[in-house]
């Protein structure tokens, strides 16, 4: 390795970005409201993972109908969300800048805890495989206090705008 290559690699890990705002996270995902779903990423190591959070509050677009009595974020939502925070790893993997990769499908899958109005979820999403840049892999999982919310593998496709 050339001493250029190593000057590269001692200080690569400190000029990279470990977390993201809402205006950050906005630059590099196309959700809007009522469908963007991750409020910050707190934790981001590139071309492997990234943790997200979404806090839950009762003015959600979905509440007043899923259930007014006892209001539940719906389950497909908070996959999605998982699905946005591995969008933050996606869109940052060489080459794919300004790229969308949509989510093309959900395996092993499991609900364990409701969440409601006042929940913090935060959802860790962690790359499995890329194959040919185009299809996507990825492990997630989202807890709130600690405690799993839901977990499940997605895949995603990379889609030509």
């Amino acid at each position: 390795m050339s001493t250029v290559e190593n000057s590269i690699l001692k200080t690569a890990p400190q000029d990279i970005k470990t977390t993201f705002n809402i205006q950050e996270i906005h630059q590099l995902l196309p959700h809007r409201y009522p469908f963007s779903l991750v409020d910050r990423i707190i934790d981001y190591v590139p071309g492997e993972k990234a943790i997200g959070i979404k806090n839950v509050t009762f003015n959600e677009p979905f509440f007043p109908g899923h259930i007014p009595d006892f209001p539940l974020m719906p389950g497909v939502l908070m996959v999605e969300a998982m699905a946005q925070v591995g969008g933050i790893v996606l869109v940052q993997l060489p080459g794919m800048a300004g790229k969308f990769f949509a989510f093309a499908g959900i395996d092993k899958t499991r609900f364990r805890r409701p969440v409601v109005p006042g929940d913090r979820l935060t959802m860790t999403v962690e790359l499995l495989a890329l194959k040919q840049n185009r299809i996507a892999k990825m492990q997630g999982r989202a807890e709130v206090d600690g405690e799993l919310a839901v977990k499940g593998e997605m895949m995603f496709s990379l889609i030509d705008k």
